[in-house]
């Protein structure tokens, strides 16, 4: 690494109380969720963020500082993915990791990706009336519950009866390929991967929800303060998600937001723009740590 591109070592006794402080946050967040997880219970609502995602706990766990930052005397960074030993400073016995620039070269063509496609969001007006319906395409004229640990709301029939009640405005293809067979042509538009970064806009909650799988996708190069920040709001846009849901939840603690109410409608919109207000500067931060990588992708 670089000079230029090495900007700070941060000494055994600072880093290793930031990363104290990143597991006591994470702890915070989600820590009676894990230890239930860990002994092996299932959560209908927050498994998503680890299921889905696939982004383990104990590496969410991890603390990294980000691109640029090493670590004095962190054996036990040795071997772990995008990490390499440097000199020490002055010649010191102690082992100094860092984030390898060779990983970074590996890793510019995703970078490079996941900006182009939070450059193309943030460029756009938030939409905020789609009304959560992508949970409920999901289902409409399945014959069987995606996840049958729960039961529908208003049944089957009722379910079916508020997608035809409305419009589909889906602008996120990851929602939109789950949709049934009879939900894909109800969609105002058909949606591929191909055609994501046209498509997707900072109102849509599943777009914000993943600027967490984004930052994650690029450990350990973006550090993990800006990364614990898109997971706590994903967290949260997961709850509001699943509470207008066509699921009944009431039984894991989430009352339902009715979106087959003009009321229910009114209060999705209102968290929705909260969700998206909250984003809005998240996408600026990674979108300007992706910037600042790839200014520094050696040659």
């Amino acid at each position: 690494m670089t000079a230029a591109a090495l900007r700070s070592v941060l000494g055994a006794a600072e880093w290793r109380s930031r990363a104290a402080a990143h597991r006591d946050r994470l702890d915070t967040l989600a820590g009676p969720y894990l230890r239930a997880r860990a002994a092996g219970a299932k959560h209908p609502v927050l498994d998503f963020l680890f299921t889905y995602y696939g982004h383990k706990p104990a590496q969410l766990r991890r603390w990294h500082p980000g691109f640029g930052v090493a670590l004095a005397g962190a054996t036990e960074y040795t071997g772990l993915r995008g990490y390499h030993r440097i000199d020490a400073p002055g010649g010191a016995a102690e082992p100094v990791l860092t984030a390898d620039p060779t990983f970074l070269r590996a890793r510019a063509d995703t970078a490079a990706y996941i900006a182009e496609l939070l450059r193309a969001t943030a460029a756009r007006p938030a939409q905020l009336s789609c009304f959560g319906l992508h949970e409920w395409a999901m289902v409409y004229r399945a014959g069987e519950i995606r996840h049958d640990a729960v039961p529908l709301r208003l049944g089957a029939e009722g379910t079916d009866e508020v997608v035809e009640s409305m419009p589909v405005r889906c602008t996120h293809f990851d929602a939109f390929r789950f949709f049934t067979p009879p939900a894909v042509p109800r969609n105002n538009r058909h949606l591929t991967r191909a055609g994501q970064v046209g498509s997707e806009q900072p109102g849509c909650l599943h777009a914000n929800m993943d600027l967490y799988k984004w930052g994650f996708k690029l450990t350990p190069l973006i550090s993990s303060d800006l990364l614990l920040d898109c997971f706590a709001l994903a967290s949260d846009a997961r709850e509001l998600d699943m509470r207008a849901s066509p699921y009944d939840l009431r039984a894991h603690g989430y009352e339902p937001i009715p979106i087959e109410t003009p009321a229910g409608r009114a209060e999705y919109v209102r968290r929705q723009a909260g969700i998206a207000n909250r984003a809005d500067p998240l996408r600026a931060r990674l979108l300007a740590n992706l910037e600042s990588l790839l200014e520094q992708v050696p040659g």
